[in-house]
Protein backbone atom coordinates (compact mmCIF):
# COMPACT_ATOMS: atom_id res chain seq x y z
CA UNK A 1 0.00 0.00 0.00
CA UNK A 2 1.44 3.60 -0.87
CA UNK A 3 0.28 6.96 0.00
CA UNK A 4 -2.26 6.86 -3.26
CA UNK A 5 -4.11 4.14 -1.76
CA UNK A 6 -4.73 5.44 2.42
CA UNK A 7 -7.19 8.32 3.34
CA UNK A 8 -6.27 11.48 4.22
CA UNK A 9 -3.77 12.19 6.57
CA UNK A 10 -5.34 13.51 10.05
CA UNK A 11 -3.13 16.40 10.33
CA UNK A 12 -3.87 19.35 8.55
CA UNK A 13 -1.75 20.49 6.18
CA UNK A 14 0.90 23.17 6.84
CA UNK A 15 1.72 26.06 5.46
CA UNK A 16 4.28 25.75 2.10
CA UNK A 17 2.60 22.60 1.65
CA UNK A 18 2.16 21.58 -2.61
CA UNK A 19 -1.46 20.91 -4.02
CA UNK A 20 -0.62 16.98 -2.65
CA UNK A 21 -0.06 18.56 0.85
CA UNK A 22 3.76 17.80 0.95
CA UNK A 23 5.95 19.82 2.80
CA UNK A 24 8.56 21.47 0.89
CA UNK A 25 11.05 21.97 3.43
CA UNK A 26 10.47 19.83 6.62
CA UNK A 27 12.88 20.36 8.96
CA UNK A 28 12.36 17.27 11.88
CA UNK A 29 14.29 17.20 15.11
CA UNK A 30 17.40 16.25 14.26
CA UNK A 31 17.62 18.71 11.18
CA UNK A 32 20.51 20.14 13.04
CA UNK A 33 22.27 16.94 14.33
CA UNK A 34 21.50 14.97 17.02
CA UNK A 35 21.76 16.46 20.28
CA UNK A 36 25.03 15.21 22.13
CA UNK A 37 22.90 13.02 24.96
CA UNK A 38 21.02 11.49 21.74
CA UNK A 39 24.82 9.89 21.48
CA UNK A 40 25.08 7.95 24.44
CA UNK A 41 24.55 3.96 24.46
CA UNK A 42 22.04 3.79 27.38
CA UNK A 43 22.02 0.08 28.01
CA UNK A 44 19.81 -0.97 31.14
CA UNK A 45 21.46 -3.47 33.37
CA UNK A 46 21.98 -7.05 32.27
CA UNK A 47 22.38 -8.57 35.99
CA UNK A 48 18.57 -7.82 36.91
CA UNK A 49 16.36 -10.32 37.08
CA UNK A 50 12.59 -9.50 38.44
CA UNK A 51 9.25 -10.79 37.45
CA UNK A 52 8.74 -10.05 34.16
CA UNK A 53 11.65 -11.65 32.66
CA UNK A 54 10.61 -14.96 34.98
CA UNK A 55 6.97 -14.86 32.95
CA UNK A 56 8.59 -14.28 29.82
CA UNK A 57 11.23 -17.15 30.63
CA UNK A 58 8.31 -19.34 31.31
CA UNK A 59 7.18 -18.69 27.88
CA UNK A 60 10.34 -18.85 26.15
CA UNK A 61 10.75 -21.80 27.86
CA UNK A 62 7.49 -23.53 26.25
CA UNK A 63 7.79 -22.40 22.77
CA UNK A 64 11.45 -23.82 22.50
CA UNK A 65 10.26 -27.10 24.01
CA UNK A 66 6.92 -26.87 21.95
CA UNK A 67 9.02 -26.41 18.62
CA UNK A 68 12.10 -29.09 19.52
CA UNK A 69 9.25 -31.77 20.53
CA UNK A 70 6.76 -30.60 17.43
CA UNK A 71 10.43 -31.17 14.97
CA UNK A 72 12.01 -34.32 16.36
CA UNK A 73 8.05 -36.20 16.35
CA UNK A 74 7.78 -35.47 13.06
CA UNK A 75 11.01 -37.08 12.46
CA UNK A 76 9.97 -39.70 14.46
CA UNK A 77 7.48 -39.99 11.61
CA UNK A 78 9.06 -39.27 8.56
CA UNK A 79 13.01 -40.22 9.09
CA UNK A 80 14.22 -38.77 5.74
CA UNK A 81 17.11 -37.14 5.40
CA UNK A 82 18.44 -35.36 8.72
CA UNK A 83 19.63 -36.67 11.54
CA UNK A 84 17.90 -36.35 15.00
CA UNK A 85 20.01 -33.69 15.76
CA UNK A 86 19.66 -31.52 12.67
CA UNK A 87 15.41 -32.07 12.83
CA UNK A 88 15.77 -30.98 16.61
CA UNK A 89 18.37 -27.99 16.40
CA UNK A 90 15.64 -27.20 13.16
CA UNK A 91 12.79 -27.30 15.78
CA UNK A 92 15.13 -25.07 18.03
CA UNK A 93 15.78 -22.42 15.42
CA UNK A 94 12.12 -22.62 14.63
CA UNK A 95 11.34 -21.72 18.29
CA UNK A 96 13.89 -18.37 17.74
CA UNK A 97 12.35 -16.98 15.11
CA UNK A 98 9.05 -17.23 17.08
CA UNK A 99 10.09 -16.00 20.32
CA UNK A 100 11.69 -12.59 17.81
CA UNK A 101 14.55 -10.25 17.24
CA UNK A 102 16.83 -11.26 20.63
CA UNK A 103 16.69 -14.59 19.83
CA UNK A 104 16.52 -14.34 15.89
CA UNK A 105 20.16 -12.33 16.92
CA UNK A 106 21.46 -15.10 18.94
CA UNK A 107 21.05 -17.58 15.99
CA UNK A 108 22.70 -14.72 14.08
CA UNK A 109 25.59 -15.35 16.58
CA UNK A 110 25.41 -19.01 16.65
CA UNK A 111 25.69 -19.34 12.97
CA UNK A 112 28.53 -16.81 12.54
CA UNK A 113 31.03 -18.60 15.39
CA UNK A 114 30.16 -22.52 13.97
CA UNK A 115 33.41 -23.83 15.47
CA UNK A 116 31.93 -23.10 19.22
CA UNK A 117 28.62 -24.94 18.58
CA UNK A 118 27.51 -28.07 17.13
CA UNK A 119 27.47 -28.16 13.90
CA UNK A 120 23.48 -29.31 13.18
CA UNK A 121 22.78 -26.01 15.82
CA UNK A 122 25.04 -24.17 13.30
CA UNK A 123 24.09 -25.02 9.97
CA UNK A 124 19.99 -24.61 11.29
CA UNK A 125 21.26 -21.47 12.48
CA UNK A 126 21.72 -19.86 9.16
CA UNK A 127 18.44 -19.22 7.71
CA UNK A 128 18.61 -16.30 10.95
CA UNK A 129 20.86 -14.78 8.61
CA UNK A 130 18.00 -14.21 6.03
CA UNK A 131 14.94 -11.63 6.61
CA UNK A 132 12.83 -12.07 9.46
CA UNK A 133 8.80 -11.34 8.98
CA UNK A 134 7.89 -7.02 8.21
CA UNK A 135 5.90 -5.13 11.33
CA UNK A 136 2.63 -4.29 9.51
CA UNK A 137 1.86 -1.49 7.10
CA UNK A 138 -0.36 0.49 9.93
CA UNK A 139 2.29 0.07 12.52
CA UNK A 140 4.66 1.81 10.14
CA UNK A 141 2.57 4.83 9.83
CA UNK A 142 1.89 5.36 13.08
CA UNK A 143 5.47 5.10 14.14
CA UNK A 144 6.60 7.70 11.37
CA UNK A 145 4.21 9.94 11.92
CA UNK A 146 4.87 9.97 15.86
CA UNK A 147 8.95 9.99 14.87
CA UNK A 148 8.24 13.22 12.47
CA UNK A 149 5.62 14.38 14.46
CA UNK A 150 3.80 14.70 10.53
CA UNK A 151 2.23 11.67 8.36
CA UNK A 152 4.62 10.48 5.97
CA UNK A 153 2.07 11.63 3.24
CA UNK A 154 3.11 14.89 4.19
CA UNK A 155 6.73 14.66 4.25
CA UNK A 156 7.66 12.58 1.65
CA UNK A 157 6.79 12.83 -1.99
CA UNK A 158 6.29 9.40 -2.28
CA UNK A 159 6.28 6.69 0.69
CA UNK A 160 5.64 3.15 0.35
CA UNK A 161 4.56 1.33 3.36
CA UNK A 162 6.02 -2.01 2.16
CA UNK A 163 9.59 -3.04 3.48
CA UNK A 164 12.59 -2.89 0.37
CA UNK A 165 14.01 -5.43 3.85
CA UNK A 166 13.20 -6.58 7.07
CA UNK A 167 15.86 -7.29 10.26
CA UNK A 168 15.78 -7.95 13.47
CA UNK A 169 15.68 -4.66 14.43
CA UNK A 170 15.16 -2.83 11.89
CA UNK A 171 13.53 -2.37 8.37
CA UNK A 172 13.98 -0.24 5.44
CA UNK A 173 11.37 1.67 3.49
CA UNK A 174 11.79 3.57 -0.09
CA UNK A 175 10.93 7.34 -0.04
CA UNK A 176 11.17 9.81 -2.69
CA UNK A 177 12.05 12.97 -1.04
CA UNK A 178 10.10 16.33 -2.05
CA UNK A 179 12.89 17.33 -4.11
CA UNK A 180 12.77 14.08 -5.75
CA UNK A 181 15.84 12.50 -4.52
CA UNK A 182 15.19 8.72 -3.84
CA UNK A 183 15.93 8.01 -0.54
CA UNK A 184 14.93 4.90 2.38
CA UNK A 185 14.05 5.49 5.92
CA UNK A 186 15.55 2.70 8.55
CA UNK A 187 12.44 2.27 11.15
CA UNK A 188 13.18 0.38 14.49
CA UNK A 189 10.58 -2.30 15.44
CA UNK A 190 8.16 -0.85 18.34
CA UNK A 191 9.00 -1.51 21.69
CA UNK A 192 12.35 -3.22 20.47
CA UNK A 193 14.91 -2.10 23.32
CA UNK A 194 12.31 -3.38 26.32
CA UNK A 195 12.06 -6.48 24.54
CA UNK A 196 15.28 -7.17 23.80
CA UNK A 197 16.69 -6.07 26.99
CA UNK A 198 14.48 -8.37 28.78
CA UNK A 199 14.97 -11.33 26.34
CA UNK A 200 19.12 -10.50 27.01
CA UNK A 201 18.57 -10.71 30.68
CA UNK A 202 17.30 -14.25 30.48
CA UNK A 203 19.86 -15.05 28.67
CA UNK A 204 22.39 -14.01 30.59
CA UNK A 205 20.44 -16.06 33.72
CA UNK A 206 20.29 -19.10 32.23
CA UNK A 207 24.19 -18.74 30.95
CA UNK A 208 25.50 -17.84 34.89
CA UNK A 209 23.22 -20.19 36.49
CA UNK A 210 22.60 -23.34 33.82
CA UNK A 211 25.21 -23.28 31.08
CA UNK A 212 28.67 -22.51 32.75
CA UNK A 213 28.10 -25.97 34.91
CA UNK A 214 29.04 -27.92 31.24
CA UNK A 215 32.54 -27.74 29.92
CA UNK A 216 31.72 -26.92 26.68
CA UNK A 217 29.43 -23.56 27.44
CA UNK A 218 32.69 -22.86 30.00
CA UNK A 219 35.09 -23.03 27.33
CA UNK A 220 32.92 -20.88 24.53
CA UNK A 221 32.56 -18.38 27.81
CA UNK A 222 28.61 -18.28 27.06
CA UNK A 223 28.50 -15.83 29.63
CA UNK A 224 30.80 -13.00 27.73
CA UNK A 225 29.00 -13.99 24.48
CA UNK A 226 25.74 -12.62 25.94
CA UNK A 227 27.47 -8.92 27.59
CA UNK A 228 29.24 -8.28 23.83
CA UNK A 229 25.70 -9.31 22.50
CA UNK A 230 23.91 -6.79 25.33
CA UNK A 231 26.96 -3.96 24.00
CA UNK A 232 26.18 -4.49 20.23
CA UNK A 233 22.12 -4.28 20.65
CA UNK A 234 22.25 -1.32 22.40
CA UNK A 235 24.72 0.18 20.06
CA UNK A 236 22.34 -1.05 17.19
CA UNK A 237 19.45 0.33 19.03
CA UNK A 238 20.83 3.75 18.87
CA UNK A 239 19.76 5.31 15.99
CA UNK A 240 21.37 8.80 16.35
CA UNK A 241 24.78 6.58 16.77
CA UNK A 242 24.39 5.16 13.49
CA UNK A 243 23.64 7.69 11.55
CA UNK A 244 26.14 10.15 13.16
CA UNK A 245 28.87 7.25 12.44
CA UNK A 246 27.61 6.56 9.42
CA UNK A 247 28.41 10.35 8.64
CA UNK A 248 31.79 10.26 10.16
CA UNK A 249 32.82 7.64 8.00
CA UNK A 250 31.36 8.74 4.92
CA UNK A 251 33.01 11.90 5.04
CA UNK A 252 36.30 10.85 6.13
CA UNK A 253 36.68 8.43 3.13
CA UNK A 254 37.65 11.38 1.10
CA UNK A 255 39.88 12.79 3.52
CA UNK A 256 42.89 11.34 1.09
CA UNK A 257 41.23 12.44 -1.92
CA UNK A 258 41.99 9.16 -4.16
CA UNK A 259 38.90 6.74 -2.73
CA UNK A 260 36.49 7.83 -5.16
CA UNK A 261 35.89 4.25 -6.00
CA UNK A 262 33.74 3.53 -2.46
CA UNK A 263 31.19 5.32 -1.06
CA UNK A 264 28.35 5.23 1.60
CA UNK A 265 25.04 6.56 1.70
CA UNK A 266 24.43 10.42 2.50
CA UNK A 267 22.71 10.46 5.71
CA UNK A 268 19.34 13.17 5.43
CA UNK A 269 19.23 14.87 8.97
CA UNK A 270 16.17 16.94 8.10
CA UNK A 271 13.83 13.38 8.17
CA UNK A 272 15.97 12.02 10.79
CA UNK A 273 14.55 11.06 14.50
CA UNK A 274 15.43 9.21 17.65
CA UNK A 275 14.15 5.46 16.22
CA UNK A 276 14.67 6.69 12.40
CA UNK A 277 17.30 7.16 9.85
CA UNK A 278 16.64 8.65 6.55
CA UNK A 279 20.02 8.18 3.86
CA UNK A 280 20.42 7.91 0.49
CA UNK A 281 18.66 4.94 -1.74
CA UNK A 282 21.89 2.85 -3.06
CA UNK A 283 21.46 0.50 -6.05
CA UNK A 284 23.67 -2.47 -6.88
CA UNK A 285 25.06 -6.05 -5.99
CA UNK A 286 26.31 -7.36 -3.14
CA UNK A 287 29.69 -8.11 -3.28
CA UNK A 288 28.86 -11.81 -3.15
CA UNK A 289 27.18 -11.78 -6.26
CA UNK A 290 30.41 -13.11 -7.83
CA UNK A 291 28.15 -13.96 -11.14
CA UNK A 292 26.52 -10.51 -11.20
CA UNK A 293 29.88 -9.11 -10.98
CA UNK A 294 31.14 -10.82 -13.58
CA UNK A 295 28.90 -10.02 -15.94
CA UNK A 296 28.84 -6.59 -15.07
CA UNK A 297 33.04 -7.21 -16.23
CA UNK A 298 33.68 -5.74 -12.78
CA UNK A 299 37.52 -5.89 -11.75
CA UNK A 300 37.13 -7.78 -8.33
CA UNK A 301 40.79 -7.62 -7.07
CA UNK A 302 40.97 -3.85 -7.80
CA UNK A 303 37.19 -2.95 -5.75
CA UNK A 304 38.11 -5.18 -3.57
CA UNK A 305 41.48 -3.48 -2.63
CA UNK A 306 39.67 -0.41 -3.03
CA UNK A 307 37.29 -1.32 0.16
CA UNK A 308 39.98 -2.91 2.14
CA UNK A 309 42.01 0.08 1.90
CA UNK A 310 39.61 2.40 3.36
CA UNK A 311 38.72 0.11 5.49
CA UNK A 312 41.73 0.12 6.97
CA UNK A 313 42.47 3.90 7.22
CA UNK A 314 39.19 3.68 9.09
CA UNK A 315 40.56 1.70 11.90
CA UNK A 316 44.00 3.08 11.68
CA UNK A 317 43.71 6.72 10.88
CA UNK A 318 39.89 7.98 11.74
CA UNK A 319 38.66 6.29 14.26
CA UNK A 320 35.37 4.08 13.62
CA UNK A 321 35.55 1.39 11.32
CA UNK A 322 32.46 -0.35 9.82
CA UNK A 323 31.77 -4.04 12.06
CA UNK A 324 29.85 -6.05 9.92
CA UNK A 325 30.97 -6.02 6.57
CA UNK A 326 29.25 -9.35 5.65
CA UNK A 327 28.34 -9.00 2.02
CA UNK A 328 24.53 -7.37 2.79
CA UNK A 329 26.25 -4.38 4.05
CA UNK A 330 28.81 -4.27 0.91
CA UNK A 331 27.69 -3.27 -2.74
CA UNK A 332 28.93 -2.88 -5.98
CA UNK A 333 26.99 0.06 -7.13
CA UNK A 334 25.23 0.62 -10.64
CA UNK A 335 28.12 2.71 -11.40
CA UNK A 336 30.58 0.82 -10.38
CA UNK A 337 31.54 2.27 -7.41
CA UNK A 338 31.32 0.26 -4.00
CA UNK A 339 29.46 0.94 -0.61
CA UNK A 340 29.68 0.68 2.61
CA UNK A 341 25.99 -0.15 3.46
CA UNK A 342 24.40 0.16 7.70
CA UNK A 343 26.53 0.75 10.09
CA UNK A 344 24.86 -0.48 13.18
CA UNK A 345 27.71 -2.10 14.49
CA UNK A 346 30.81 -0.13 14.29
CA UNK A 347 34.02 -0.20 16.38
CA UNK A 348 37.21 1.71 17.29
CA UNK A 349 40.04 0.23 18.43
CA UNK A 350 42.00 1.75 21.85
CA UNK A 351 44.72 3.58 20.41
CA UNK A 352 47.66 0.42 22.21
CA UNK A 353 46.14 -1.48 19.66
CA UNK A 354 45.70 0.75 17.05
CA UNK A 355 49.75 1.54 17.49
CA UNK A 356 50.21 -2.20 17.18
CA UNK A 357 47.95 -2.98 14.65
CA UNK A 358 49.46 -0.81 12.13
CA UNK A 359 53.06 -2.29 13.51
CA UNK A 360 51.95 -5.51 12.70
CA UNK A 361 50.63 -4.61 9.19
CA UNK A 362 54.03 -2.04 8.21
CA UNK A 363 56.17 -5.00 9.15
CA UNK A 364 54.24 -7.55 7.12
CA UNK A 365 53.86 -5.13 4.12
CA UNK A 366 57.24 -2.91 4.35
CA UNK A 367 60.20 -4.29 5.84
CA UNK A 368 59.35 -7.50 7.48
CA UNK A 369 60.90 -6.68 10.78
CA UNK A 370 59.27 -8.82 13.26
CA UNK A 371 61.34 -7.49 16.27
CA UNK A 372 59.21 -4.68 16.04
CA UNK A 373 55.83 -6.96 15.65
CA UNK A 374 57.19 -8.44 19.56
CA UNK A 375 57.55 -4.80 21.01
CA UNK A 376 54.33 -4.12 19.92
CA UNK A 377 52.59 -7.61 21.12
CA UNK A 378 54.58 -6.22 24.66
CA UNK A 379 53.18 -2.63 24.96
CA UNK A 380 49.27 -4.58 24.49
CA UNK A 381 50.19 -7.59 27.39
CA UNK A 382 50.55 -10.33 24.91
CA UNK A 383 54.28 -11.06 25.25
CA UNK A 384 56.01 -10.29 28.55
CA UNK A 385 58.31 -7.42 29.01
CA UNK A 386 61.48 -9.83 29.68
CA UNK A 387 61.01 -11.47 26.05
CA UNK A 388 64.47 -10.65 23.93
CA UNK A 389 62.53 -8.73 20.66
CA UNK A 390 65.55 -9.70 18.53
CA UNK A 391 65.39 -13.41 20.07
CA UNK A 392 61.54 -13.73 19.25
CA UNK A 393 61.23 -11.50 15.86
CA UNK A 394 62.94 -14.02 13.65
CA UNK A 395 61.49 -16.92 14.97
CA UNK A 396 57.92 -15.53 14.43
CA UNK A 397 59.17 -14.27 10.75
CA UNK A 398 60.15 -18.09 10.32
CA UNK A 399 56.84 -19.15 10.97
CA UNK A 400 54.99 -16.13 9.42
CA UNK A 401 56.62 -15.17 6.74
CA UNK A 402 56.46 -18.35 4.34
CA UNK A 403 52.50 -18.13 5.29
CA UNK A 404 52.06 -14.42 4.30
CA UNK A 405 53.76 -14.73 0.90
CA UNK A 406 50.99 -16.83 -0.28
CA UNK A 407 47.95 -16.17 -1.94
CA UNK A 408 44.70 -15.87 0.20
CA UNK A 409 43.50 -18.97 -2.12
CA UNK A 410 46.06 -20.84 -0.70
CA UNK A 411 45.82 -19.72 3.15
CA UNK A 412 43.16 -18.65 5.93
CA UNK A 413 43.56 -15.58 7.30
CA UNK A 414 41.19 -17.06 10.03
CA UNK A 415 43.48 -19.73 11.01
CA UNK A 416 46.25 -17.12 11.57
CA UNK A 417 44.24 -14.65 13.81
CA UNK A 418 43.16 -17.87 15.94
CA UNK A 419 46.50 -18.70 16.66
CA UNK A 420 47.11 -14.66 17.49
CA UNK A 421 44.10 -15.14 19.89
CA UNK A 422 45.89 -18.46 21.83
CA UNK A 423 48.43 -16.47 22.13
CA UNK A 424 47.46 -13.60 24.03
CA UNK A 425 45.40 -16.02 26.09
CA UNK A 426 48.69 -18.22 27.02
CA UNK A 427 50.13 -14.90 28.06
CA UNK A 428 46.83 -13.93 29.93
CA UNK A 429 46.38 -10.69 27.82
CA UNK A 430 42.76 -9.41 27.80
CA UNK A 431 41.74 -9.03 24.12
CA UNK A 432 39.52 -5.63 22.98
CA UNK A 433 36.29 -6.52 21.84
CA UNK A 434 37.25 -4.51 18.83
CA UNK A 435 39.89 -6.44 18.19
CA UNK A 436 37.51 -9.50 17.97
CA UNK A 437 35.52 -7.58 15.57
CA UNK A 438 38.72 -6.50 13.30
CA UNK A 439 39.47 -10.22 13.16
CA UNK A 440 35.91 -10.64 11.86
CA UNK A 441 36.22 -8.40 9.16
CA UNK A 442 39.15 -8.92 7.32
CA UNK A 443 37.22 -13.07 7.71
CA UNK A 444 34.69 -11.51 5.38
CA UNK A 445 37.26 -9.75 2.90
CA UNK A 446 38.90 -13.17 2.73
CA UNK A 447 35.85 -14.55 1.50
CA UNK A 448 35.08 -12.42 -1.04
CA UNK A 449 39.48 -12.80 -2.21
CA UNK A 450 39.17 -16.13 -2.74
CA UNK A 451 36.95 -15.95 -5.77
CA UNK A 452 37.29 -12.54 -6.96
CA UNK A 453 41.39 -12.64 -6.88
CA UNK A 454 42.60 -15.72 -5.66
CA UNK A 455 46.48 -14.93 -5.99
CA UNK A 456 45.88 -11.95 -4.51
CA UNK A 457 48.15 -11.23 -1.47
CA UNK A 458 46.69 -9.05 0.98
CA UNK A 459 49.29 -9.15 3.49
CA UNK A 460 51.68 -8.11 0.84
CA UNK A 461 49.87 -5.22 -0.66
CA UNK A 462 51.11 -1.65 -0.06
CA UNK A 463 48.65 0.40 -1.74
CA UNK A 464 46.73 -0.48 1.80
CA UNK A 465 48.56 1.23 3.24
CA UNK A 466 49.16 4.19 1.06
CA UNK A 467 47.50 7.05 3.31
CA UNK A 468 48.78 5.48 6.47
CA UNK A 469 52.39 5.85 5.91
CA UNK A 470 52.53 7.61 2.70
CA UNK A 471 56.64 8.09 2.38
CA UNK A 472 57.43 4.73 3.76
CA UNK A 473 55.26 3.49 1.28
CA UNK A 474 55.90 5.54 -2.00
CA UNK A 475 59.64 4.36 -1.30
CA UNK A 476 58.92 0.81 -1.03
CA UNK A 477 56.99 0.76 -3.87
CA UNK A 478 59.78 2.81 -6.28
CA UNK A 479 62.07 0.54 -5.17
CA UNK A 480 60.17 -2.60 -5.87
CA UNK A 481 59.05 -1.65 -9.21
CA UNK A 482 55.61 -1.00 -7.82
CA UNK A 483 52.75 1.15 -9.42
CA UNK A 484 49.70 1.38 -7.37
CA UNK A 485 46.46 2.07 -8.54
CA UNK A 486 45.23 5.76 -8.25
Amino acid sequence: MTDDAVPPDEVPPAPGSDAAGVLAHFRGPYADGPPPEALEIDAPPLDRFGLAELRRMVLIAFVLWSAVVRATAVWVVRRKGRSLARAASEGLVDGFEQLGPTFVKLGQLIASSPSLFPAPLADACLRTLDEVPPFDPETVRRMVTEELGRPPGQIFKSFDDRPLSAASIAQVHAVVLPDGREAVIKLQRPDIAHRMNTDLRIQYFLARKVLMRFESARRANVTAMVEDLHQVTNQELNAALEAHRQTFFRDHIAAFGDNAGITAPEVYWDYCAPHLICMERMSGVPMDQFDALAARGIDGELTLRRGIKVWIEAALVHGPFHGDVHAGNLWVLDDERATYLDFGIMGELPELWRGAMADILYTSMIDQDYSRVVRAYQRVGVMPADVDPEVAGPAIAMVMEPMLSQGIGNISLGDQLKSNMELAEQFGATIPRELMLTSKQLLYFERYSKVLAPDYVMARDLYLLKNVFPAEVAAAAAERGITLPD
